[in-house]
């Protein structure tokens, strides 16, 4: 090899080195990532909904609650939602174990109990029970329920996803009872005065 192979690699090289440096600056300058003024207010702004009804409370209108939504969740649709478990899981009696344990019979079971399972140390540590509130929060969101756990799973966001694959959960050996619904209490209605 000779030195003018030598200075053509060099070069190259060294072309490399600032393309990449220049890339860096220019990306820092067109993404400016400052954090914010620790002494600046957050500004309130009054909700639409707080303007309509002029008593500026803004009213915060609750979904259903889970009890509601396992009511009238639909276990077939349920058994669709769990096609996206069964990578990892399987849902059968005395069915094997995979990269997850086997679900069969998970709703009111002792959490981290299936037999030849090897679970993370933060799952094992968690105790309780799958109850219908704690599967609910773990299926929205498995690394926010467990920190640093082993499931890589996302989470389903939606709550009649969740409520549909807990009825789905609850008909594979679990049967457990549904919460029950709390239906409100009627406005109390006055009689009118007598004249």
């Amino acid at each position: 090899m000779d030195s003018f192979e030598i200075n053509k690699i060099a070069g190259a090289f060294l072309f490399s080195l600032l393309l990449i440096l220049g890339v860096q600056n220019l990306a820092s300058i067109l993404y400016d990532t400052d954090e914010a003024n620790p002494l600046s207010y957050p500004i309130e702004m009054a909700s639409h909904d707080a303007d309509a009804h002029g008593d500026g409370d803004a009213v915060v209108e609750a979904g259903p609650t889970l009890a509601q939504l396992l009511a009238t969740a639909d276990i077939t649709k349920g058994a669709k939602v769990a096609k996206k478990c069964a990578a990892c899981h399987t849902f059968d009696d005395g069915g094997a174990n995979k990269i997850g344990p086997n679900l069969f019979g998970i709703v009111g079971r002792q959490t981290a109990q299936v037999a030849g399972f090897n679970y993370s140390s933060p799952m094992s540590a968690l105790g309780g029970n799958w109850g219908f509130e704690e599967l609910n929060a773990f299926l929205e969101k498995p690394s926010a329920y467990v920190s640093r756990t082993a499931m890589s799973f996302a989470g389903l966001r939606k709550p009649g996803d969740r409520a549909n694959i807990l009825a789905y959960l609850n008909s594979l050996g679990s049967n457990v009872a549904l919460p029950a619904v709390e239906i409100p209490a009627a406005p109390a209605v006055e009689a009118p005065a007598a004249e």
